[in-house]
């Protein structure tokens, strides 16, 4: 039990601070001011529990690497498109919206997919990985989930204050920069790599 709360600890610390300005953070931001924060919280979780989990696999069984520079650079390329996509913006009928406000699950599928696609490869993932290497696998799997979803929690809190205080047009306009920033940044890293 002790070399559980100890990789536990450790993992929830290290992660939780390697997340902050993090592009996930910035992702998670940029998710809360379009999507509703309980669906947005669910699909990071469910994102970074596979992830980590992989890592943890990596990093106690296997000590292997992913490709992480072409994933990266896939990524990048699917956020400037999120970007775009968020810049053209969509309209809803009537009908639409009130199923929109009933149903989670897209919003949950989308964060989630993204996310798993930015934190393969991520600082964060390799952390991970590193930790496994020292630590047992399940505490450090549960410590660098919590961690994670701690962290860009905070960022969907400050995302739901502005939200709330900001207009719709900046908004939009913001989400699609976050988003663009996000994807050059991977792009950068994958390119980085790569040569």
């Amino acid at each position: 039990m002790e070399g559980f709360l100890v990789a536990l600890v450790v993992s929830f610390g290290v992660i939780f601070v390697a997340e902050l300005g993090d592009k996930s953070q910035l992702m998670a931001l940029t998710f809360a001011t379009r999507f509703k924060t309980v669906p947005v919280l669910i699909g990071i979780t469910v994102a970074t529990a596979v992830v980590h989990l992989a890592s943890v696999a990596i990093g106690y069984g296997l000590g292997a690497a992913l490709p992480t520079e072409w994933i990266s650079l896939v990524a990048g390329v699917a956020f400037l498109g999120f970007g775009a996509w968020t810049l053209r913006g969509d309209t809803l009928t009537e009908e639409e919206k009130r199923k929109a406000e009933k149903t989670s699950k897209s919003a949950i599928v989308a964060v989630s997919v993204a996310f798993f696609l930015a934190e393969l490869g991520d600082k964060t993932m390799l952390a991970t990985i590193t930790l496994a290497t020292q630590y047992g696998w399940f505490g450090t799997w549960l410590g660098s989930t919590i961690g994670m979803v701690a962290a860009d929690a905070l960022a969907i809190l400050v995302g739901r204050m502005l939200g709330k205080r900001l207009p719709e047009k900046t908004i939009k306009y913001g989400a699609a920069v976050l988003f663009a920033i996000c994807g050059l940044w991977l792009i950068l890293e994958a390119v980085t790599q790569l040569t």
